[in-house]
């Protein structure tokens, strides 16, 4: 990735006057995946809808509404100026750290299976984290390309970003979601990496890093109680690595080809809430090997074509923006997999794409959206 690329002045508009071509292969990977998912979601929810809501189409309905505002909002997107968002990235990242405050207040967050992670917008939730992790993207990568004399500065460049990124953390941790904070903390030290901080610097961090993750997973007894399970998933298979357990089952049942599309038993109430974050199970399940590795080879696809953004992006904010972005989407679809396939302890991540989860999504898309903008300036 090219670290340091040249400023371009500042523009009043909004949109971009001329619009050459975004990145075909990446919103081609990115349709792939969100149809996909369209099919796994009303495939895998069905049957679960039916029985606890009497309204078997109703995952489906809000997954199609929210991928519908998704596919707008990556239309709208693109079109923007990457000197706008640069110009309005403090303000972004501020509003969503309010939204991470409001989300905390009684009577106004939105409390579901011992977390309080959402705000309620009439019919609909809106989850401000996933949207946090777009503000955290977008203040990292002003700060470091409007710092770049001092990003190697430990005291003046580095620390100052991490104490920010590490508040926004703390709202995070609150509601709580372990998951996506330490989601945050990666974000973070992968882009100071890239806009230049002392490798040194990083190794530092990384340690520190570690401990800290360490620490809060044993500050909380289930949290203790998922990392055990993690260790020996088999052991307590009726308990704490219940999920996991039905998950592996599900993967390893679906051979090289799968079982068929439609036809997975584990979707059948063995594998709780497998619409959301355990998608991929059923996809190994109902299509194979093969269908996972289809899956794979277009976020692969995403990857290559996020980071080609990066590094012939002219602007180092844009440059910074792409690899934030793209390092974003990957890190949460590795997560995701891994958790998946007991390769990481449980954790409640979305698939992006693929995964019911109308805030995952919609963030999703508007990340492609950023993506496909800033491809416009890189041939």
């Amino acid at each position: 990735m090219r670290r340091y690329g040249r400023r371009l002045p500042l523009r009043r508009t909004v949109l971009m006057p001329r619009l050459p071509r975004p990145d075909f292969w990446l919103l081609g990977a990115v349709a792939a995946l969100a149809g996909f998912g369209v099919v796994m979601v009303f495939n895998v929810s069905y049957f679960h809808a039916q029985a606890r809501f009497n309204d078997p189409l109703l995952f489906f309905r809000k997954h199609m509404i929210a991928l519908a505002i998704g596919s707008a909002a990556l239309l709208a997107m693109s079109r923007v100026r990457i000197e706008f968002l640069e110009r309005w990235a403090n303000v972004i990242f501020a509003v969503s750290m309010f939204a991470l405050f409001l989300v905390l207040l009684p009577h106004v967050g939105v409390a579901r299976g011992g977390a309080q992670r959402w705000l309620g917008l009439g019919g609909f939730s809106l989850q401000p984290s996933e949207f946090a992790k777009i503000g955290v993207v977008l203040f990292a990568a002003r700060w470091i390309s409007s710092r770049r004399d001092e990003i190697r500065s430990f005291r003046s460049g580095v620390l100052p970003l991490l104490v920010v990124v590490g508040l926004c953390g703390l709202l995070v941790m609150a509601q709580p979601d372990f998951g996506t904070t330490v989601i945050l903390g990666v974000l973070a030290l992968l882009m100071l990496f890239a806009g230049g901080a002392r490798p040194a610097q990083m190794s530092g961090l990384l340690a520190a890093g570690l401990v800290l993750f360490a620490s809060g997973a044993m500050a909380a007894p289930y949290r203790v109680k998922r990392l055990m399970a993690f260790l020996d998933p088999w052991s307590q298979s009726k308990e704490g690595a219940f999920q996991l357990v039905q998950s592996l089952i599900a993967f390893g049942s679906g051979g090289l080809t799968g079982v068929g599309l439609g036809q997975s038993r584990q979707k059948m109430w063995f594998l709780p809430e497998a619409h959301t974050d355990f998608v991929f199970a059923l996809i190994g399940e109902e299509l194979g090997l093969i269908g996972a590795l289809v899956v794979l080879v277009l976020f692969a696809v995403v990857a290559v074509r996020g980071y080609r953004i990066a590094a012939r992006h002219p602007d180092s904010f844009g440059s910074l923006l792409a690899f934030g972005l793209t390092s974003l989407i990957i890190l949460s679809a590795v997560t995701n997999v891994g958790v998946v396939l007991g390769v990481l302890p449980t954790k409640g991540l979305a698939l992006p794409f693929l995964s019911y989860g109308g805030s995952a999504l919609l963030s999703s898309m508007v990340q492609v959206g950023i993506l496909a903008a800033l491809s416009r300036m890189t041939g």
